[in-house]
Formats: structure tokens, sequence, C-alpha cells
């Protein structure tokens, strides 16, 4: 297996049309990264970029400390895994899974030693004699990560290969890769997603793309709890994390901070004496506001609607000065609080606070 490392890579189109810019990436042999970032944010781009089926414009691909800028594909040991299963349709199993290897010339023995291996990680012994037309669409995604098992490469890339399964199918396909990442602890993988869910759960560290660029780069709990940017704090999580706007009034090592809207709330994120009186934007994740009935809340307002989800309710609070609308998730069932004022607050471990846009934890 290998190390990646990816050092000022960028790619435009035509010279003009700038994708990428700047990116800087360390990859340790036996992580999961997954890159995410809203549409047209170049995941996809840059994990083809990776995989040599598209050029790089300007700075150098490392695996294992070799640069392949100029590497074919197929001499790079890698495989990649696509959103579609692009199995042959009138191949069984067996044969999709073994054709590379027939065309690498590999012993029949091999070719077969290779195959069963993959199918017992991937739960698909019995499977191998049938047609892809007799499989499931989950079934059909596990014989094309097969078909790249079987290669033994040295990185294996997965380009959004969840998003053609319905949402149950996603939920099994999903735990059937993390137990397969479990089971090839020294496997390098690198996965594109848009689902954050899959981000979260299956990832050693996630990318976060935006910008022409690396937002922040972290374990998921590290981009949950200690967001760099505004972009981040707002991007992981859903809903997404309730940016009030305010005034430091108190610093220290702990920061109290008077909003727009008329609360108060306290940070435990330090602040230096010179920023007393400095405009910043308290970030707070809905599932983290609790409601009060006390002096020490952080926003207060009406609740215009609701969402009745059984394990959690959600509030959806009018706007209240130049707050953007804020959302609450509270546990259980509160369907008697729609169209009622509601006072929130957080506790001061679970209150960001960023300035221009970007948090005053990494100063």
């Amino acid at each position: 297996m290998a190390d990646l490392k990816l050092t000022d890579i960028a790619k435009t189109y035509g010279g003009t049309v700038e994708v990428l810019k700047h990116i800087d990436l360390d990859i340790k042999e036996g992580e999961l990264i997954v890159f995410v970032g809203p549409s047209g944010c170049g995941k996809s781009t840059l994990l083809r970029m990776i995989a040599g089926l598209e050029k790089i414009t300007s700075g150098t691909l490392e695996i294992d400390g070799q640069v392949v800028n100029d590497v074919p594909p197929a001499q790079r040991g890698i495989a990649m895994v696509f959103q579609s299963y692009a199995l042959y349709p009138h191949m069984t199993v067996r044969e999709n899974m073994s054709f590379a290897l027939k065309l690498a010339k590999k012993s029949a023995s091999e070719i077969e030693e290779a195959v069963n291996k993959a199918a017992q990680i991937l739960q698909l012994e019995e499977y191998l004699d049938r047609l892809p037309k007799a499989l499931s669409g989950g079934q059909r995604q596990r014989v094309a990560i097969g078909r790249s098992i079987v290669r033994d490469p040295k990185v294996y890339l997965f380009d959004e290969p969840l998003s053609n399964l319905d949402a149950a199918l996603r939920v099994a396909t999903r735990i059937e890769i993390a137990q397969l990442k479990e089971s090839m602890p020294e496997s390098t993988m690198i996965y594109v997603t848009h689902d954050q869910v899959e981000a979260m759960t299956l990832a050693s560290r996630i990318v976060v793309l935006a910008n022409k660029g690396i937002a922040q780069v972290g374990t998921p709990l590290e981009l949950y709890e200690r967001p760099e940017n505004e972009f981040v704090a707002q991007f992981i999580g859903s809903p997404s994390m309730n940016l009030l706007a305010g005034e430091i009034i108190e610093t220290g090592t702990q920061t109290v901070v008077t909003l727009d809207g008329g609360g108060t709330v306290t940070s435990a994120v330090p602040t230096r004496d010179n920023e007393k009186g400095l405009r910043v934007n308290v970030g707070v994740r809905p599932e983290d506001m609790l409601e009060t009935t006390g002096d020490d809340y952080l926003f207060e307002g009406k609740v215009n609607f609701t969402e009745a989800l059984g394990e959690v309710t959600l509030l959806y609070f009018n706007k209240v000065g130049d707050n953007d609308a804020v959302i609450g998730k509270l546990p259980g069932v509160h369907a008697g609080l729609r169209g009622k004022s509601v006072r929130m607050k957080a506790e001061p471990e679970k209150v960001q606070v960023f300035h221009n846009g970007k948090s005053l934890y990494y100063r």
C-alpha cells in the first residue's frame, strides 16, 4: 500500500478556467480520506487527477515517493470504483472480477485465488456464477469493488459509489465499505461523496473543498466540534450551524458576546484584551441548543414551524433583528411549542466564535 503527497496541485481548463489551486495534502498509508464539498468544488476532478484520468496543470503528485504526473493510469497502481457499476452484462460475477487479471496474463490459479479471496471479503461467494442482471444494486456495487480488490492496488479510489442506491441500500453498503476497510487496514483509500453521513462515518480524515482549494482537513469530530471557518461550520452538520451576529463584551479564558437579537452568550473560546468590542458571529449547532426560562439565554424567538421526527423535534424560529433564521433541535417530541416564544441557550464549550469568517480558536 502507499502514501500519497499532493504539492501545490492546480487544474485549469483552456488556460483560463481555474478549477483547483494550491492543493497541498499528505495521505498516509492505511488512511481512508474522504473528499467532500458543494457541487462543482472540484472533488471528483481531484480524484481523477490522482487516478491519471485528468492531466495535472501544475504541482506534483507523489505515490510512495515517486512523482507520477506523467505516469499512465494503468501504471500508477490505482484501482477506481465509479458511480456507475460498469459491469459487463454478458459476464458472470466471477468473469467480471477476473477480467483485468486475465488481461494482465495472470495464471489460472492466481486468478482463482484472488477472486475467491475478494468474494469472501465481500460476501459474494454464492453469486459468483450469476449475471449482473440477477443482482441487486448493492450487490452490483460490491462486484465493482471486488473487481478492484483482485488487482491488489496501492490505492483505492471511490467516486460517489453509493449515489445510485436507494436509502436502505446506501446504509447497508456504507457499513459494508466500513467493514471492508477494517479487514484491509493497510489499504489506502480515497473516497468522494456529497453525503455528510458517509463522510462522518467512513473517514479517517475529511478534506473539505471550497473556493477552488481546501477549506479544512481533519478528523470527522475535529471538523464538527472545531471548524476553522464559517463555511466548514455550516457545511458539516445537518441542519447547518446557526450564526448569530454580536459584539465581544468580555475577554479572557472565556468570551462573553452580546448578540444583536438581545441575548448574551458565553463561549469557551479564549480571547485577548484587545479583542473587546470586536464584531463577531457566534456559532451554535441546532442540537447544542437547550430550552431555558432563565435570563442567560442566547436567543429568544417565536417558533414559526416545527418538525417532529420522533427522536428529535426541529424548531424553526422567526427571524429576529439582523440574525438569520435560527433552527433548534431538541430531543424527543415537543409538538406544543409551535407559535410560542421560546428562549434557547447553549453551554460555553459548544459555542464557536468567528471573526471575518475565521474561527478565533485557531488564530
